[in-house]
């Protein structure tokens, strides 16, 4: 029997060098220390989660990709809007497009935390794969989603600096631009998408919470009232001219109908006979997460103050 001993010794020995050169593959990241079992309690709307302190594999089902790549938390995978940002695509370079569908392609992906909005479908199968954290849209202004984010990957203090440095930003950026504009001047964000044409309130990105909230430059009357409420407003060309500012921020897309710029409606408009139709791409400027906040504040002021 004590001659076994040796022999197991070495096998034991053998079968751990072994497993040591199973390095890891690409699409997995090898632990640096063991803060990766590391854990916090997150309070969600829905109560509270354990997830984990120092997340490096998330999963992202909702319009929260730029907030964690501000806070530099590594995406695995990714909506199709989000990837589909040209801002984003170094950063989502090695992320995967997911949907809440694509369960088995989400545990393929290995994901340590997967952030979605309420109302998600298979919650209850994704919160098999890992933990999940659901944000009810416009629940939370802008900045807080962005400390509430912060919150929920540890990044707390991150995320606050952010929305501090943000506000002080724009609302320099706002008084600029009603000293040029004067304040009584209105400012539209019209989007031409899929055929159809929309204007928006002050909470629906593209630019809104920026030029409404933060800067509070003033929207046309008619925006105000079919706008304001409910988000956005679908328009016809006949009536677009109701809702066109002296200043409009125009979103659009690749293969959006362009017809619509030659009409006459839009080019006897104040903002186009002055050249004030300030053109953005649509992918690039339709969320409100802090990366695209930083980089709409920054087109909003050079479209204005031409700086």
């Amino acid at each position: 029997m004590k001659k076994l001993f040796p022999v197991l010794l070495i096998l034991m020995f053998v079968l751990a060098a072994c497993g040591s050169n199973n390095s890891p593959s690409s699409s997995e990241k090898a632990p640096s220390s063991g803060s990766e079992n590391e854990t916090i309690t997150y309070e969600s709307e829905d109560g509270p989660v354990e997830v984990p302190a120092d997340p490096q594999r998330v999963v992202v089902l909702s319009s929260y990709v730029g907030d964690l790549i501000d806070l530099d938390v590594p995406i695995v995978g990714a909506d199709a809007w989000s990837m589909q940002n040209p801002r984003f695509k170094d950063a989502l370079q090695n992320a995967e497009e997911v949907t809440e569908d694509d369960l088995e392609k989400i545990i393929e992906l290995k994901p340590d935390l997967i952030i979605g909005l309420s109302g998600l479908k298979n919650l209850d199968k994704l919160k098999e794969i890992a933990p999940t954290v659901t944000f009810t849209y416009g629940k939370l202004n802008y900045l807080d989603q962005h400390i509430e984010i912060g919150k929920l990957v540890n990044k707390e203090d991150d995320a606050q600096a952010w929305a501090d440095d943000f506000t002080k930003r724009a609302t320099e950026a706002g008084e600029q631009i009603k000293e040029k504009i004067g304040d009584d001047a209105t400012v539209s964000v019209v989007e031409n998408f899929d055929k159809q044409l929309y204007v928006y309130g002050e909470n629906w990105g593209r630019g809104t919470e920026v030029l409404y909230q933060a800067m509070g430059l003033n929207m046309p009357e008619k925006v105000k009232e079919d706008a304001l409420e409910a988000g956005y407003f679908a328009l016809s060309t006949e009536v677009l001219p109701d809702y066109m500012g002296d200043y409009v921020i125009f979103s659009k897309f690749d293969d959006a109908d362009t017809s619509v710029e030659d009409s006459e409606s839009f080019q006897n408009t104040t903002a186009a006979k002055n050249n004030q139709v300030f053109e953005v791409d649509g992918n690039a400027f339709y969320f409100n997460d802090s990366n695209t906040l930083d980089y709409q504040l920054e087109f909003i002021k050079e479209s204005f103050l031409g700086k």
